[in-house]
């Protein structure tokens, strides 16, 4: 800091950083890296790393807010308030995109439960003759190692 800044802290009461003390950790955060669990499927680590990533950039575009607010209401020029103005309608964006995720990924657990539905209304593509022969087989399969009685009539044991 400079002596001015020093000396209007001192008047001021206020107690002076140096710049490293200035910027916090929040502000400079690494990038959300990139950990997969062996335990949890593709799908549940994909959410984890895009939910991090999320939260990641909705902290830093709150802090761009603040400061972007803090320069327009310094500067007291319209562009710096539509910045302001575009800057918010982006978090907001990015806030419902986390919201989606979340619903993308309660239907992409639905689907696998789903994948053992039964078939309700089969559909036979043929000949009517094609058909009674695919019925007289049906009726000649052995059920729990008893002969049916359409195989004793084939056999000739009448």
């Amino acid at each position: 800091m400079s002596k001015l800044e020093d000396s209007v802290n001192e008047i001021l009461g206020l107690e002076t950083k140096t710049p490293m003390e200035e910027t916090t950790n929040a502000e400079f955060k690494a990038p959300v890296p990139r950990v997969e669990n062996k335990d949890k499927t593709d799908i549940d680590n994909d959410y984890d790393y895009s939910r991090d990533n999320y939260y990641n950039l909705i902290e830093k575009g709150q802090q761009a807010i603040e400061g972007i607010l803090d320069i327009a209401k310094e500067g007291q020029h319209p562009r710096a308030y539509e910045v302001a103005g575009q800057l918010i309608g982006q978090v907001a964006q990015v806030t419902d995109k986390l919201q989606d995720l979340q619903k993308k990924l309660k239907d992409l657990k639905e689907v696998t439960k789903k994948s053992d539905t039964k078939i309700q209304n089969a559909l036979f593509v043929g000949s009517t003759a094609e058909l009674q022969k695919m019925l007289q087989a049906k009726k000649d399969e052995v059920i729990e190692g008893k002969v049916t009685e359409s195989e004793k009539d084939n056999t000739g044991d009448k």
